[in-house]
């Protein structure tokens, strides 16, 4: 099984899935991490730098999940620190269950609280961000 989190720099957790500038991928066997490997996001329009500040008009351009839902194709789980409804459900439709977890713990941190089953899923249509 794949775990994604999303991340701002390789370590932490992003706390906007469509802002991360990618995702730790961890390979999970047996209930352990066996690998780990850095996908980047060149998906979204926040990654891309199209999109500046928190509050923004959207008439240039779209939030669509497809290609970052893409990048993560092989992923059973995504964990990150917010997430808006739209992205919940595109992760969900392709079998990919998000989760959404408060700040201050490692993406590694993340991936072993998954494990341990501290980590509740995203109920369907929730907005854990604004943007």
């Amino acid at each position: 099984m794949k775990i994604a989190v999303a991340t701002t720099e390789e370590t932490s957790i992003a706390q906007h899935f469509g802002k991360s500038t990618g995702f730790m991928v961890f390979e999970i066997e047996d209930q352990q991490i066996r690998s780990r490997e850095f996908r980047t996001n060149r998906h979204t329009p926040h990654a891309q730098g199209v999109c500046r500040g928190e509050e923004h008009e959207h008439g240039g351009h779209n939030h669509g999940c497809g290609g970052v839902v893409g990048l993560l194709h092989d992923c059973a789980v995504v964990l990150c620190g917010g997430m808006g409804g739209g992205a919940a459900q595109a992760l969900t439709q392709q079998g990919i269950q998000p989760f959404v977890l408060p700040s201050g713990c490692s993406a590694e941190e993340a991936v072993v609280r998954y494990l341990q089953g501290s980590i509740e899923a995203v109920p369907a249509g929730l907005v854990a961000c604004r943007h």
